[in-house]
This record gives structure tokens, C-alpha cells and sequence, in this order.
């Protein structure tokens, strides 16, 4: 076992070396540029490119002509987000989206409020599932744009998304899902969940950085939006720019290894989490944040309350794991997702993320288990509202 042991799968992954095996040659033997169309070294690499496609298509079941590649997830939801709302201003300018959001898409929004546009931010319940009624009541005939993503990536949850596309449907507006935590993970097909554009990113599923995709419906309705990037008309000319050819082929190549591996690992990595989850709610006062059953099976954000969240990340120094996104995570505020979940600041503050993944052993989550709880106890040891709390003296908490 190598230390410290990563559990914070959620903001990246290791890349397998299946798929790094696959873009080497683009480094250096097929180095060539996939818009050059005339030599060879042009055709080797668009042929990567074509191939690579392919696998990502096959992995949301769409088609390859429906997949535009971008840098990572955070260019995919601002090209969706802003290219749906230039592209249909005439129809309206009114976005829904939930306050538990990705910054990507929520800073995009305030973006686009700056310019016009008329945003609803939703709340979520205290599982931090969006309450459908609300999305159908917030709906009007200037709606052009329902954004709402697949799994939450702090807690897991997992968003109705075929209700939710029906609702934006049946009012005439457009469904977008940033899938990032979620692609290559469950199951996530785009025509039976209704979705019209999806944002997803290679590095979240073993593969490299710096390489995402958007997904554009092309049918059925035939989404069109606006390129946010000018230049030589890449991408069907909705994102222009050199292709990055080595990246592309091992985002292709892990999208493969997840079509074909992800039902037996996401059972594996359930089982794994659950354990970790039976030891930590067996420590009082502690809780697993989200629906317990809607959510991803390799995430779990569990508070421990008593306990500041990053006193307890620094007492497990041979522990890699989260207070909140990895976006944020340079903030010293507590977590505005689980904020919105309805949790106070002391209780989101005492809160840890556990993100496992495809390399992630049994060994690893037991030392985890065991480093979290002896960690707990220390800390709780030093803490007068611990001492308050089994008193039953300490009245501004109540129990979980």
C-alpha cells in the first residue's frame, strides 16, 4: 500500500496505463496535425481522431457526428450554456438551472445574467434531489434551456434526468446535463434520458487532462448553438482550434475501458463504499450527506459533526480526500452544496468527501476507515462542545 492513499477520485483519477499506452504514439510517431489533409501524417492522425470518437459516442450511446471535442468539462458547459442562449434569443432568454450546480455552470449563468439573460436557480431538498413540481412551476414560454447535472459531484446524488428533460420538452425548451462526475461511472444514454447536449470530461474516467467533450443533438430536435471560439472552424465549426490528437485518443481508449468494465466496478466500488459508511455511521453523531440510494456508487460526503473538516484532513495526513469540490476547494467558506441541502455552516464545515475508484483496494479503505476514527476521537477529545454535547448541556446543536 502507497501513502498517502487517494480517495479523492471526485476531483481527478489516475490514468490507466492502458490508455496511456494508446496516446503515446501521437506524442511522437503520428505527431501530425488531423486538419492536414494532405499528407499522411495528417491522415494518420484524424484517423486517431475519427476512431477516438467513435469509443465516446459508443460510450453515451449517440452519435460520433455528435460529439464535439473541447478542453475538459468546464469549456464544454460554458460552450452549451452561452452557445443556447445566443443561438436562441429570439425564442427567449430564460435559463433554469439548481443551486447546487458546478461552478462551470453557474458562473456561466451569472455570466450570461450580465447579458440579458433571466436565470432560476432551484433549490434542492435536504436528499438534494430538485422537487419536479418546482422545475414544472418555474417553467414559461421564454425558457429556452434546463441545466441540470447527472450526479452531484460532492455528494453523488443522482438527478432525475429523464423526468426533468420531459418537463423542459413538453415547455418547448432544451435539456443540457454537465455528466462529468457521471459518465463512465452508471449507465448514461442520451436518447433514453432525453438529453440534448451533455457535458462530460476525459480526466474524471482514467484518461488525460485537458481533453473533454460536448454532446450536440443533432436530431430530434437538431440542436444548434453558437461556437464561443473563432478560428478554423473545427469541430463542425462550433469549437475551433488545433485538436489536441494525443489527448483525444485517450480520452477515446478510457471511454472503451469504462463501456466495457463499468457494471462489474461500480458493483465492486458500491461494496467498498458501503463499508466505509457501515464503520462511520457507527461513530455517534455522524451522517452521510444526499440520498442514500439515488447517487453514484463510488462517492460518499459523511459528516462528522464536532469535528472542522479541515483539522480533520489534517490529522489524516496519509489520506487524500476532500472538504468539497475541487473548484472550490481553495475556499475557506463551507460547501454551498451542501448549504443548499439545507446544512448549517458548522455541520457542512465538518463535512469530508470520499471519492473511490477503479484502483482503489479493500486494504486502502480499511486504513481509511481506521485512520478517519482515530482521527475523530483525537479531535473530539479536544473539543469543549464535544464534551457539551454528551453532557447534554450544549443546546445550539441537536442531534443528527
Amino acid at each position: 500500500m502507497e501513502f498517502p492513499v487517494y480517495l479523492d477520485h471526485n476531483a481527478t483519477t489516475p490514468m490507466d496505463p492502458r490508455v496511456l499506452e494508446v496516446m503515446l504514439p501521437y506524442f511522437t510517431s503520428k505527431f501530425g496535425n488531423a486538419a492536414s489533409r494532405n499528407h499522411a501524417f495528417g491522415w494518420i492522425a484524424e484517423e486517431g481522431v475519427d476512431y477516438a470518437r467513435e469509443q465516446v459516442a459508443a460510450l453515451i450511446g449517440c452519435s460520433d457526428k455528435e460529439i464535439i471535442f473541447t478542453s475538459g468539462a468546464t469549456e464544454a458547459d460554458n460552450l452549451g450554456i452561452k452557445g443556447v442562449y445566443e443561438m436562441y434569443q429570439e425564442k427567449g432568454n430564460h435559463i433554469i438551472t439548481l443551486n447546487t450546480e458546478h461552478k462551470a455552470v453557474l458562473d456561466t449563468c451569472k455570466h450570461l445574467e450580465k447579458l440579458g439573460a433571466r436565470v432560476t436557480y432551484l433549490p434542492v431538498g435536504e436528499d438534494g434531489l430538485v422537487d419536479l413540481a418546482e422545475l414544472e412551476a418555474a417553467m414559461t414560454p421564454q425558457t429556452i434551456l434546463v441545466t441540470v447535472m447527472y450526479g452531484n459531484n460532492e455528494t453523488g446524488v443522482i438527478q432525475p434526468v429523464k423526468e426533468i428533460a420531459d418537463i423542459a420538452h413538453k415547455h418547448g425548451a432544451l435539456m443540457m446535463s454537465d455528466a462529468t462526475q457521471a459518465v463512465g461511472k452508471i449507465p448514461v444514454n442520451v436518447d433514453t434520458d432525453g438529453i440534448d447536449l451533455m457535458a462530460f470530461t476525459a480526466h474524471k474516467m482514467y484518461g488525460p487532462k485537458g481533453v473533454g467533450a460536448l454532446y450536440v443533438r443533432r436530431k430530434y430536435p437538431r440542436v444548434k448553438i453558437t461556437s464561443q471560439m473563432d478560428g478554423g472552424g473545427h469541430e463542425r465549426g462550433m469549437r475551433s482550434g488545433t485538436l489536441n490528437v494525443p489527448g483525444i485518443a485517450g480520452f477515446g481508449k478510457a471511454c472503451e475501458l469504462c463501456r466495457l468494465e463499468m457494471q462489474e466496478e461500480a458493483g465492486r466500488l458500491k461494496a467498498l463504499r458501503d463499508k466505509l459508511e457501515h464503520a462511520f455511521t457507527a461513530i455517534a453523531d455522524c451522517k452521510v450527506n444526499g440520498h442514500t440510494e439515488r447517487r453514484l456508487p463510488h462517492v460518499s460526503n459523511v459528516s462528522f459533526r464536532h469535528v472542522e473538516g479541515e483539522g480533520l484532513m489534517m490529522s489524516m495526513k496519509d489520506l487524500a480526500v476532500s472538504s468539497g469540490s475541487a473548484c472550490t476547494s481553495a475556499s475557506l467558506e463551507p460547501s454551498y452544496v451542501l448549504k443548499g441541502m439545507g446544512l448549517t455552516d458548522d455541520l457542512a464545515h465538518s463535512s469530508i468527501r470520499f471519492g473511490l475508484g477503479r484502483f482503489t483496494t479493500e486494504e486502502e479503505i480499511d486504513f481509511a476507515i481506521a485512520s478517519t476514527q482515530k482521527a475523530v476521537a483525537q479531535l473530539r477529545s479536544l473539543s469543549p462542545q464535544w464534551e457539551m454535547f454528551k453532557d447534554g448541556t450544549d443546546h445550539t446543536l441537536t442531534t443528527i
